[in-house]
């Protein structure tokens, strides 16, 4: 484990919430620490009518300093479960297994490996003294009961300082658009989180409405060659921490459509879309009182990061909502950070998510590529790609057209290659080193990491050349 770090602090005016642990409460033999929410002093309120994701926590506590386990235990409804320790500055490089209780058929699942390739984001935002270290989230589905273990491993003396388990329930979709048509604002609105009311009951998604069975085939790929020579860098020659991100944008991209000047003849040709479909963050649900801060933003957007959920395949479409407003709870409620980390998501059906808030045709600053969050924008593919699952034609798509896209509201060709500079040591490059990377890149050529899985990495060449071709690519 790494030592203690000193901690950077926001910058005067910015809210502090601390997410704090009230203790274990047992509701008909059910033991469920709830996680409560201090916003300063503020009152807090709810957002706008949006389904309330629930954060309960369960200590893993015990005096082996090498292991901890927690017994097959009843628990309050829940879909998405992580651990978590005090200080994100301790790395822990064991392994941890969690299986879960179906809710709805009482069945035991099998032992689950859960991943620790997260890290704070090299931002202030990472610096906060309430940021946890914590592995990824892994989405099970509706649960009411879990098993844990975690082991040291042979080079460590100890698991990390108050370890505990985090659960997730997402509440019930109510205004998901599983095939939504909203371009969303993304503008917050929260005025601090509210500590979760514990319920016992199992809840439930309502389904969007039905999606069409995504299929694994490629996406058309444009035809041409990639270029492979590096554009300019936009890196300061010797900053190493990336661009100074700004609370508002050096520029406003415009996405409308121009109207037409009097006495003109409108084109009778199609007109390709100005951006592509994007369920907006209050239409997935967004609880936006967990959002205590305003977005900070980037100069420009020099690369996007395909990025995966992990957890599973199995999900359906209509549950999409679910798993990212659970994914956000738990960014904010257990990881500690701001808003959730990724700028957005994709599900298997090719639908395209509105992910951290401050607007979709900006360059929001998101925490997704430890080391590279200063240049990019990151997007996710909800399911696990490293162990045999296959990105659909229809996600892969997606992914092209949303790169293309957000590329080009900055002129960055989505084929080409850019250097930039490494704002911290990623395991891949050292703090400092010039990196030259395709603008569309996988997580793993920024950061150590397998992410974002193996089948979807090796899609990528593809992925690039369909954004090269496609209608929301500047030029096409």
């Amino acid at each position: 484990m790494s030592p203690r770090g000193a901690r950077a602090r926001r910058a005067n005016g910015k809210k502090h919430v601390t997410w704090l642990a009230a203790g274990v409460v047992v509701l008909g033999g059910t033991a469920v620490t709830a996680v409560a929410a201090s916003a300063g002093g503020e009152d807090a309120r709810p957002g706008d009518g949006a389904p309330r994701a629930k954060a309960h926590a369960l200590p893993l506590d015990g005096k082996d300093p090498k292991r901890r386990a927690l017994p097959r235990t009843g628990t309050q409804a829940f879909s998405l479960v992580g651990v978590s320790w005090e200080d994100s500055g301790d790395s822990f490089g064991g392994t941890a297994q969690i299986r879960t209780r179906g809710a709805a058929t009482g069945e035991w699942s099998a032992w689950r490996d859960l991943d620790f390739e997260v890290r704070a984001p090299e931002s202030a935002e990472g610096g906060e003294p309430g940021v946890r270290g914590a592995s990824e989230p892994l989405w099970v589905g509706p649960s009411d009961g879990v098993e844990a273990r975690v082991v040291a491993d042979d080079g460590e003396t100890s698991i990390p300082d108050a370890l505990r388990l985090d659960m997730i329930d997402p509440g019930e979709t109510v205004r998901g658009n599983g095939n939504g048509g909203v371009k969303g604002s993304g503008k917050a609105g929260g005025k601090g989180g509210t500590e979760p009311t514990a319920s016992p009951d199992t809840t439930r998604t309502t389904p969007a409405g039905p999606a069409p069975e995504p299929s694994t085939t490629p996406p058309e790929a444009a035809t041409g060659e990639a270029s492979t020579d590096p554009a300019p860098s936009t890196a300061p020659p010797q900053e190493p921490t990336g661009p100074a991100p700004t609370t508002e944008p050096s520029r406003s991209p415009e996405t409308g459509t121009t109207t037409p000047e009097p006495g003109t003849t409108t084109p009778t040709t199609p007109t390709a879309p100005t951006a592509p479909t994007i369920v907006s963050r209050a239409d997935w649900g967004a609880d936006e009182s967990l959002v205590q801060d305003p977005p900070s933003y980037l100069n420009k957007v020099d690369a996007v990061f395909v990025h995966h959920t992990a957890g599973t395949n199995d999900y359906a479409c209509a549950d999409s909502p679910a798993v990212i407003r659970a994914i956000l709870a738990y960014h904010v409620r257990t990881n500690g950070w701001n808003d959730v980390g990724y700028n957005f998501f994709v599900d298997k059906c090719g639908t395209v998510f509105e992910g951290r808030a401050g607007g979709v045709d900006r360059p929001v600053l998101g925490a997704h590529t430890y080391g590279f969050n200063s240049y990019s924008s990151g997007v996710s593919l909800l399911g696990d790609y490293e162990n045999g699952g296959v990105p659909t034609a229809a996600a892969q798509r997606a992914i092209a057209d949303l790169a293309a896209w957000k590329l080009g509201l900055h002129g960055v060709d989505p084929e080409a290659k850019v250097t930039l500079t490494a704002a911290a040591d990623t395991g891949v490059w050292t703090k400092g080193q010039a990196a030259t990377l395709h603008t569309v890149s996988g997580h793993r050529d920024g950061y150590a990491t397998l992410c974002p899985g193996a089948t979807l990495y090796s899609a990528l060449p593809g992925i690039r050349a369909a954004a090269g071709g496609s209608p929301y690519a500047t030029g096409n």
